[in-house]
C-alpha cells in the first residue's frame, strides 16, 4: 500500500459508493423524518451530492446543537443527513483503508473488531505479562483535558497532509475540518460528526507513535483520550509523565487533566468502565451507583403504574451485558432481584441467560 493517498478521489466518487454510504448512515435512523424526506427523491439527492463534490461546490450544512448528560455533560453538534452521507463516504473510502492500518495495535477506539472490552482485555493481559516477567510494577494512567474541544484544526490538517497527497481529497478535508477552504481561527472539532471520531484518533496517533517508537514503551494501551502505561517504578512514571506533557503541549497543544496519575499496580487501574487487576476485573463504583439509582427509579414508577417496561428492560440488559465482562455475578443477581418489575416481564428468560453468561465469564477468568 502506498505511503500516501494519491489520485483516488474521483475513482471513489461514484453513485454506487454514495448509495452505500447512505445505507450505512441510515442504520437505526430509517424512520427519522429527515431520512424519509431524503429517500423520497433518493437518486436526485445523491446525484446532487456527487456533482457538488465533483465540481467543488460542496459545503457543510448548518449544525444542530443539543446537550447530553451521559456519561457526562457534553454539547453534541449534528449535521444534516446529506452531510452525514458524505462523512460516511469519506471515512469508509479513504480513512479506514489508508490511514487506520497505520495505527498501533493497542489503539482501540472506533475501530472494527476492537472497542472498550477488547481494550480492557489488553490492559489486563499486559499487566499479567509484566507481573510474570518483571515482578512488581507501577501504572501511569492519563487522559486529556477537554480533548475534543482542545484539538487544533490547523495541526490536525497538517497531520492529515502527511497521509494525503491527493489535492482534491485535501480540498474536501479542509472543508470537513474548517467548514470552509479558508482557515478559520477556532479550536476544537464537533463531537457529533462521524469523521470526528477518526480525526481524534489520527490526532492522538502522533502520541502513540512517539510513545512506542521514541520512548520505546512496550506496555501501552489507548482508548480515545484515555491511555495506560505500565512502567518499572514511581520515578519512571514521574519522568515519563513529564515527557508526555511536554510532547502534548509542544506538538498537539493538549494538556493532561488533573485525574492523570501514577500508582502501584496492586491498586488496579480504572479504565473503560472497569477496575482492572492482574487476577480479576470489577465494575467501577460509579456504574454500581448508577444502576442502583436507576432501579430505585424504575421500582417507584412501576408501583405508580407509569413505568415504560421496554425501556427499563433495555437499560437493565445493557448494564448486565457490561457487567458480564467482569467478576460481577453476585452483584448482577442482586440487582435483578431488586427489580420489582422483573418477574412480570417477558424478558425474564433473557435476564436469566445474561446471568448465566456472567457466571460463565467469571469461571473462565
Amino acid at each position: 500500500m502506498s505511503k500516501k493517498i494519491r489520485n483516488v478521489f474521483y475513482k471513489e466518487l461514484t453513485f454506487e459508493k454514495l448509495l452505500s454510504a447512505h445505507y450505512r448512515a441510515r442504520q437505526h435512523k430509517a424512520y427519522k423524518a429527515e431520512v424519509i424526506k431524503f429517500e423520497f427523491n433518493l437518486e436526485n439527492n445523491l446525484i446532487n451530492i456527487l456533482n457538488s463534490l465533483s465540481n467543488k461546490t460542496y459545503r457543510l450544512g448548518k449544525y444542530f446543537t443539543f446537550k447530553i448528560f451521559e456519561p457526562k455533560e457534553r454539547f453534541i453538534q449534528a449535521l444534516p443527513y446529506r452531510d452525514r452521507i458524505v462523512h460516511q463516504w469519506y471515512v469508509e473510502e479513504f480513512i479506514k483503508p489508508y490511514i487506520v492500518p497505520k495505527f498501533i495495535n493497542t489503539s482501540f477506539a472506533c475501530l472494527t473488531d476492537k472497542g472498550t472490552h477488547k481494550a480492557v482485555q489488553e490492559v489486563q493481559h499486559q499487566m499479567q505479562i509484566y507481573k510474570r516477567n518483571f515482578g512488581d510494577f507501577w501504572i501511569l494512567k492519563c487522559d486529556i483535558r477537554k480533548f475534543f474541544y482542545s484539538i487544533d484544526p490547523c495541526i490536525l490538517f497538517e497531520i492529515l497532509k502527511k497521509y494525503i497527497e491527493d489535492k482534491d481529497l485535501l480540498y474536501l478535508t479542509q472543508i470537513l475540518i474548517f467548514n470552509d477552504p479558508v482557515y478559520k481561527d477556532k479550536v476544537g472539532i464537533p463531537i457529533g460528526n462521524y469523521t470526528s471520531q477518526f480525526f481524534a484518533n489520527i490526532y492522538l496517533n502522533e502520541l502513540d507513535q512517539y510513545i512506542k517508537r521514541v520512548l520505546k514503551i512496550k506496555y501501552y494501551t489507548r482508548y480515545m483520550d484515555d491511555f495506560v502505561l505500565l512502567l518499572k517504578n514511581k520515578q519512571q512514571c514521574i519522568d515519563t509523565k513529564k515527557i508526555i506533557e511536554d510532547f502534548l503541549a509542544k506538538n498537539l497543544r493538549l494538556e493532561l487533566n488533573d485525574k492523570s496519575r501514577y500508582y502501584p499496580y496492586k491498586m488496579g487501574v480504572n479504565f473503560c468502565g472497569y477496575r482492572i487487576f492482574t487476577t480479576h476485573r470489577l465494575l467501577r463504583t460509579s456504574s454500581k451507583k448508577k444502576i442502583k439509582k436507576n432501579i430505585k427509579n424504575w421500582n417507584y414508577r412501576y408501583n405508580k403504574n407509569c413505568l415504560d417496561l421496554n425501556h427499563a428492560m433495555q437499560s437493565l440488559n445493557s448494564w448486565l451485558g457490561h457487567a458480564s465482562h467482569c467478576n460481577s455475578y453476585m452483584l448482577s443477581q442482586k440487582m435483578v432481584n431488586n427489580c420489582a418489575f422483573i418477574y412480570n416481564n417477558r424478558a425474564f428468560e433473557h435476564i436469566e441467560t445474561m446471568l448465566i453468561a456472567d457466571m460463565t465469564n467469571e469461571w473462565l477468568q
